[in-house]
């Protein structure tokens, strides 16, 4: 366990500053809401969390990819089963295809079951004249402009534990109950991409992968009695920004002693809070969850190592995931001194690509976006600067949906600026729709295989 630390000791005000937290009026109902959260189940569990950082190890030591994706600020009201359900599918469909394609497996990871808080620039936001608390996300107040929805409410902290209990519920049905079994390859292709490109050559996959099936069958290996091909491992992660949230659902192992924040398998540093004294720093430093780092053009590889020594002082493989978040224009001349210093040190991380944040745009509409075609290049830019150090280019975190949205310009379904308002349902960033995030898939694909042959 780490020394001189307690699951609330990043409340040190002497020690740590902590930005970017909701202001709350009832300091007597927050407390409520943490005495009562600290005595519910825990959301995941530790032995899950293990089996992840193990996953991780294997990515970090070159053996495999990690793809993490979902929305961007998950909202109480999109929280559907039909929703929750084509999100996993369009993942399942990813993790296929990059599997298929690299030979390598892959970690599935969603931002998902939690994703619900967002940090702001400024505790109030003035429309018109009218200034009111900003919107943190769900689980601290709602996006309507008025008086009582912006109220933060700890309150919605309870009803953000219950959705993503349902949504953990859902989720393991459908990794294990036999949806995911690879015999329903076919079946994940949602309705509404049919007319892409890419689900035909998704199709012309899944169809080599029956072929692969029947074969094993024919030879006498029953593909239904291998675990790996009837579901699969799926795990969920969100920013750990809401820290008096995290803090409730932290526990300590009875097996181990060891503390875990149980609100989700794998937890992020963002840009906005990874600094020098940190009080969202000092909360992680603690708990043995995979830890994601945002790192972004403001990072220098200084800051970086000393980071990693407070995170990750033993060096464990699959602990810390370094993610990449520079802009098309900014990650060959960004990344490639923070993959040096880090190669140079011995510290075992994941090196992921989150090709969405640096390249966010605004249309002449007022509408943002994410051009698919900026996303595309800083992939391949994270992708050469691995190729060109000899490291692993280890993963790939997108903000993504199941969902038929027209959020992102570009791809092959080519979305154009006019076309964005026919669905641009985000309360926060723009999103990958399931044809964007398919297509993205086999290109990155393409990518994984061309830094295996560098590799000879």
């Amino acid at each position: 366990m780490a020394s001189n630390w307690t699951p609330g000791s990043w409340k040190n005000s002497q020690a740590y500053e902590a930005r970017h937290l909701p202001r709350y009026e009832d300091a007597a109902a927050l407390s409520r809401v943490e005495e009562t959260l600290a005595t519910f189940p825990p959301l995941v569990f530790a032995g899950e969390v293990r089996q992840l950082k193990a996953d991780l190890a294997k990515v970090a030591g070159g053996r495999g990819f990690l793809l993490q994706g979902g929305d961007c600020a998950e909202t109480f009201a999109d929280l559907t089963a039909n929703n929750i359900r084509d999100s996993f599918r369009v993942m399942l469909q990813m993790a296929v295809v990059l599997t298929y394609a690299s030979k390598q497996p892959v970690v599935k990871v969603g931002r998902m079951a939690g994703q619900f808080a967002k940090p702001r620039s400024s505790d109030v936001e003035t429309i018109d004249g009218v200034t009111l608390p900003s919107y943190f996300g769900d689980i601290v107040n709602d996006i309507a402009f008025t008086p009582e929805s912006r109220r933060n409410d700890p309150d919605r902290m309870l009803r953000g534990y219950s959705l993503s209990a349902a949504t953990l519920n859902l989720i393991r049905a459908f990794s294990t109950g036999g949806y995911a079994n690879l015999r329903q390859v076919h079946k994940w292709t949602l309705e509404h991409i049919n007319d892409s490109p890419w689900a035909a050559r998704f199709a012309e996959t899944a169809d080599r992968i029956s072929e692969a099936l029947d074969f094993m069958a024919a030879c006498g290996i029953d593909p239904e009695t291998v675990p790996q091909f009837e579901g699969t491992s799926f795990y969920t992660s969100h920013e750990a920004l809401l820290l008096p949230y995290e803090e409730a659902l932290t526990r300590q192992d009875s097996l181990t002693g060891d503390w875990y924040d149980c609100s989700a398998h794998m937890l992020w540093i963002g840009d906005r809070t990874r600094f020098e004294n940190s009080a969202h720093v000092e909360f992680l430093r603690g708990v043995g969850n995979p830890i994601g780092i945002k790192c972004g053009p403001s990072l220098k590889p200084d800051a970086l190592l000393g980071m990693l020594d407070l995170l990750d002082p033993t060096h464990e493989a699959g602990r810390i995931t370094l993610i990449a978040r520079f802009g098309h224009d900014k990650v060959v001349d960004g990344l490639a001194p923070l993959v040096e210093a880090v190669k140079a040190s011995g510290h075992q991380v994941v090196w992921s690509c989150d090709p969405m944040h640096g390249n966010v745009i605004k249309t002449e509409s007022g509408l943002k976006t994410r051009p698919f075609e900026r996303i595309r290049a800083e992939i391949e830019g994270f992708f050469g600067v691995h190729r060109a150090l000899g490291t692993h280019a280890g993963g790939i975190h997108l903000e993504m949906t199941g969902r038929n949205v027209t959020e992102c310009t570009g791809g092959g379904i080519d979305i154009t600026d006019e076309g964005l308002a026919e669905c641009y349902a985000t309360n926060c960033d723009p999103r990958l729709n399931a044809a964007q995030s398919i297509e993205l898939a086999f290109e990155i694909a393409d990518m994984i295989n061309l830094e295996a042959s560098a590799k000879g």
